[in-house]
C-alpha cells in the first residue's frame, strides 16, 4: 500500500494506527464508511474554515453530520467563520478535497475535533489523499495536532 505523508507522521511519531483504501471515485463519507465496514460514527472528515479576520481553523467531525458553525466559531473564539473555498484549499493547507488530513497541514491551524470522538476507542480520518483513511485513536490525534474537542454538529 501507498505510504502517504500522514503515514510517514504517524510513523516518526510512534502513534498506531491502520491504513485502509477504497477506490478514490467514492467520494461521500457515508459510502466510504459502508466500503470500511464501519458505522459512519467512527469516520471523519476534515473541515477547513476561515474567519471574517482571515484566521483559518480545522474542524473533524463526523461524515453524516454537519458543522455547526456558530458552535464551530464559538469553540475558536472567533466572531464567526464559513467553509474554505475549495480553489483555496489546497494551497492553504496541502491537500485537496476529498483528502484533506488534520494531520501535516502545511501550517498548524487550530483545531477542534467534534466531542463524539472523546467516547470513540478508535475512528477513520484521511490519509492526505483521496482513496486513502487512517484508523487511529482520537486522543493520539488530538495529542498530535493540538486539538480541542468540542460539539460542533449541528
Amino acid at each position: 500500500m501507498l505510504k502517504t505523508n500522514v503515514m510517514r507522521i504517524l510513523d516518526k511519531e510512534k502513534i498506531a494506527y491502520e491504513p485502509f483504501s477504497y477506490s478514490p471515485e467514492l467520494t461521500e463519507g457515508v459510502k466510504i464508511a459502508e466500503v470500511l465496514g464501519e458505522n459512519p460514527k467512527y469516520v471523519f472528515k476534515t473541515l477547513v474554515t476561515e474567519s471574517g479576520a482571515k484566521e483559518h481553523f480545522v474542524f473533524v467531525i463526523p461524515v453524516a453530520e454537519t458543522l455547526d458553525l456558530k458552535a464551530a466559531a464559538r469553540a475558536v473564539g472567533a466572531k464567526s467563520v464559513s467553509m474554505l473555498k475549495q480553489k483555496e484549499l489546497l494551497p492553504l493547507t496541502g491537500y485537496i478535497h476529498g483528502g484533506c488530513s488534520p494531520i501535516g497541514m502545511k501550517k498548524r491551524f487550530k483545531t477542534v475535533i467534534d466531542e463524539s470522538a472523546m467516547e470513540l476507542e478508535f475512528f477513520y480520518v484521511s490519509a492526505g489523499k483521496v482513496g486513502f483513511q487512517v484508523k487511529l485513536s482520537p486522543k493520539e490525534i488530538c495529542r498530535l495536532t493540538n486539538a480541542d474537542f468540542a460539539k460542533i454538529t449541528v
